[in-house]
């Protein structure tokens, strides 16, 4: 519609309310004093009243801006609109009434008369306004009807009975050109069961899907919960491919009833909708006394772990917490965030790299820490295939490093945070932590120092995991890569399994080496389709998946178990001790790390590889020559 032509219709609207206005006066007037023989008493304040009435209302109306609506799609936000507008505009007539009342204008004024014309105003402007919507449209579907092909419509079950789901409905009975129709919702809440919404019955909870389904005829299923869980959305999805049929998850209404779910617009996938299995809970009762008035740090406080173990620490009050990393701008980013939502706790940054030995004992000299937490690392497995050298010095070196300075200062705990994949290690980032755990280790034992090791597998959206690649890739219209149908990895998030490293330093007296139960393995095609799913699209179809090949230093399979060594529970249901497990003797430990740094000083990344593979239980380093083979 044109500006013109809008203009053209609200002049009809102010020209239909200054008579509506005279109508509602005289109603109220005759309602009042029903005809009777003494209404000619009140003909001067009745004209008074009409006179005020015309010439207030239609303006306070026009400024309350009913005349800039298009009153087809006036909903409830309109309806307010109109009561605020006749309200302020009946109270104004009716000082306006009263005042000339009082000053002797006129005599006979039945003042209950106001409160009448209030009624009349409302129901005459409000329900002309919403006559224009209901013969909109009328018009409008008996046109869309007419319009759109013959068909067979669909048959929609919509998941959820809340507003989003209502709305989703309504617009599918409102525009018959989707042709969809909506046979019934599935909805939790005991209060909408046996009920209607837009006439539509509440048929049953979730749970009863697939009797639902087999019961109606359902062409598609629409989950209309934006928020709802991975779980809610894997098991309708799972119902429905099982019977063939089609569903949609609800990213938008307008993308939803489109049919065409723009990749920039996805639903928001939360981290747990990928576990498929229950979150670890949180319980930060036994962390007290370990870490509550003491000097904590964190080193490698920038990347993912460090800086949620930065987060989760600082709830529990520590006397001053050192953030400790070698890049600056994570570091930075770490200390704004953390300073937000601790405003009041001494946060240290302090930019450093763990293989500058004259640097740390700076820092603990001047800090003297109580609690130190090791995350930092090189961590990509790939990555590190191609910089030994790297990785050697780091991992290895850089922990002696902090193991060195932390029983030199007096540090009471110190917590290393391992992998998976420094059992039975087929990478160099598995061997080299498996290295820096035996320093750790040894320490401990031969220290007697609360020093301990802490294993899990793959972190859910940590920096440069699979899931936010992938969330890059699906963003970009696919596809997504994989390496190898078979590959399968331990998942766990971000605050599960720093909340459990801070459970088992807690326990921890010294020399114990944890795994944290991290569930059952997950095919990462799995976890690439689900992601897809729960983003509002279908693999194959919108997002297709395509396998790449094994990366060197990769294992279709981790191990969280070790085959040959003995484990016992712990007081936590999800952490596990190590009981057994093969270790070099202080001696040639400090040796083999003397060489270590010797090689990677001198260049020399196939010797380190030798070396790691004959000196680690089960180890199988791949060589140089066997990745060059890999990539021809």
């Amino acid at each position: 519609m044109n500006i013109f032509s809008r203009k053209i219709r609200n002049r009809y609207l102010f020209f239909g309310d200054i008579f509506l206005t005279v109508v509602s006066v005289l109603a109220s007037y005759l309602v009042r004093l029903e005809l009777i023989a003494i209404f000619p008493t009140y003909q001067y304040s009745l004209m008074w009243m009409l006179g005020a009435a015309v010439l207030i209302k239609p303006v306070v109306y026009y400024f309350f801006g009913i005349y800039r609506h298009i009153w087809r799609y006036a909903s409830t936000r309109e309806l307010l609109l109109i009561l605020s507008a006749v309200t302020t505009a009946s109270m104004i007539l009716s000082g306006t009434m009263i005042g000339l009342f009082a000053a002797g204008t006129f005599y006979g004024f039945p003042r209950s008369a106001l409160v009448i014309d209030w009624l009349f105003s409302m129901a005459f402007i409000g329900g002309s306004r919403f006559i224009f919507r209901v013969m909109a449209e009328s018009t409008s579907s008996a046109l869309d009807q007419s319009l759109i092909p013959s068909r067979r419509k669909k048959w929609v079950l919509v998941i959820g009975g809340g507003d989003a789901g209502a709305m989703v409905v309504r617009e599918m009975l409102k525009n018959p050109q989707l042709n969809m129709q909506p046979i019934g919702f599935l909805d939790d809440d005991p209060t909408k069961q046996n009920s209607k919404i837009h006439g539509i019955p509440v048929l049953a909870p979730l749970d009863e899907i697939e009797r639902i389904l087999d019961k109606h005829h359902v062409d598609e299923v629409v989950v209309a919960i934006p928020s709802a869980s991975g779980r809610v959305v894997r098991k309708v999805t799972e119902v429905c491919r099982q019977r063939n049929i089609a569903f949609r998850t609800m990213p938008g209404i307008y993308e939803l009833l489109g049919g065409a779910v723009s990749v920039s617009r996805l639903r928001e996938v939360d981290i747990p909708d990928l576990l498929r299995r229950e979150p670890v809970k949180m319980d930060t009762e036994a962390l007290g006394d370990v870490l509550e008035d003491r000097v904590v740090m964190v080193t490698g406080a920038g990347g993912s772990i460090g800086r949620e173990l930065c987060r989760q620490i600082a709830q529990i009050n520590p006397k001053r917490l050192l953030a400790l990393g070698h890049g600056e701008n994570s570091i930075f980013s770490a200390l704004i965030d953390l300073k937000e939502s601790f405003p009041d706790l001494e946060i240290i940054p302090l930019i450093a790299d763990v293989r500058d030995m004259p640097r740390l004992e700076a820092i603990f000299s001047r800090w003297q820490p109580e609690v130190v937490f090791h995350t930092a690392a090189h961590k990509h497995v790939p990555l590190m295939e191609s910089n030994i050298e790297e990785a050697t010095t780091n991992n290895i070196i850089g922990t002696q490093n902090v193991v060195k300075v932390a029983v030199a200062y007096d540090v009471q705990r110190l917590v290393m945070i391992s992998t998976d994949k420094a059992i039975q290690p087929v990478s160099i980032m598995g061997a080299t932590k498996r290295i820096a755990e035996m320093l750790v280790l040894d320490a401990a034992h031969h220290d007697q120092r609360a020093f301990t090791v802490v294993r899990f597998g793959n972190v859910l959206g940590s920096r440069g995991s699979v899931v936010p690649r992938f969330k890059r890739q699906i963003a970009m219209g696919g596809p997504i890569t994989v390496t190898h149908p078979d590959m399968k990895r331990y998942f766990m998030t971000i605050p599960e399994a720093v909340h459990l490293v801070l459970q088992a330093s807690a326990m921890s007296t010294g020399g114990e080496n944890y795994i944290l139960d991290m569930g059952q393995p997950v095919r990462i095609v799995d976890l690439a389709e689900d992601l897809i799913r729960l983003s509002g699209l279908e693999p194959g179809k919108d997002i297709e998946i395509v396998y790449t090949g094994i990366r060197p230093g990769e294992k279709l399979s981790e191990d969280l178990w070790e085959k040959g060594f003995a484990y016992s529970p712990t007081t936590h249901p999800d952490i596990h001790r190590v009981d057994s497990e093969e270790v070099l003797s202080s001696e040639k430990l400090e040796a083999v790390v003397a060489q270590l740094a010797t090689l990677a000083r001198e260049g020399k990344p196939e010797a380190i590889q030798i070396l790691l593979s004959e000196v680690i239980p089960g180890a199988a380093i791949q060589t140089i020559e066997a990745e060059l083979d890999m990539v021809e």
